[in-house]
């Protein structure tokens, strides 16, 4: 199963699943993927594979796409074997993602208030640039089964409500 983590920029998708890789390093049914993004290695945000546009467009992806100015991709081979693969992924490759594998949308959220502050906070962007992504709203697959992760509280408990979530989707897997 291949679960795709999704959400509005700051509402903590890196905080968590880097929490969640280091909480489940040990749970033989979980991989959590690299993306690749041809961003900086050194421009903060979540570790990534820093590479440039030939090396992106010279790569094999199971899913890839555009936002921000950027180009995203998870690697082809990620999605290889009976794990349950945890990706953070952009909301617009949901429908082809589920099309080509079986998938749980975990999305994680926040207030608006608290997605401008973390934003804010980050200094990776300019002013206009962090307005662009709190107006960016991609509307999920109606067909699409969401479990939505509130991220408001301490770290703590988001950590707690998304390794819940990914729990569950590891159950249904198993099933």
């Amino acid at each position: 199963m291949l679960v795709l983590v999704v959400g509005p920029s700051g509402a903590g998708k890196d905080t968590l699943l880097e929490a969640a890789k280091q909480a489940l390093s040990n749970d033989p049914r979980f991989r959590f993927v690299r993306r690749v993004i041809t961003r900086a290695a050194d421009a903060g945000g979540e570790a990534h594979e820093a590479v440039t546009e030939e090396e992106f467009a010279a790569r094999q992806f199971a899913l890839q796409w555009q936002a921000h100015g950027l180009r995203y991709g998870i690697p082809a081979d990620a999605t290889e074997g009976d794990l349950v693969v945890v990706a953070n992924v952009s909301r617009t490759v949901i429908g082809d993602a589920a099309r080509r594998f079986p998938i749980r949308v975990v999305e994680v959220t926040a207030p608006h208030d608290v997605l401008a502050a973390r934003l804010a906070l980050r200094q990776r962007e300019a002013p206009a640039d962090v307005a662009a992504r709190l107006a960016r709203n991609v509307a999920l697959p109606a067909h699409i089964t969401v479990e939505s992760v509130m991220n408001d509280a301490s770290l703590e408990e988001g950590v707690a409500r998304f390794l819940a979530a990914l729990n569950r989707a590891a159950a249904d897997a198993a099933r």
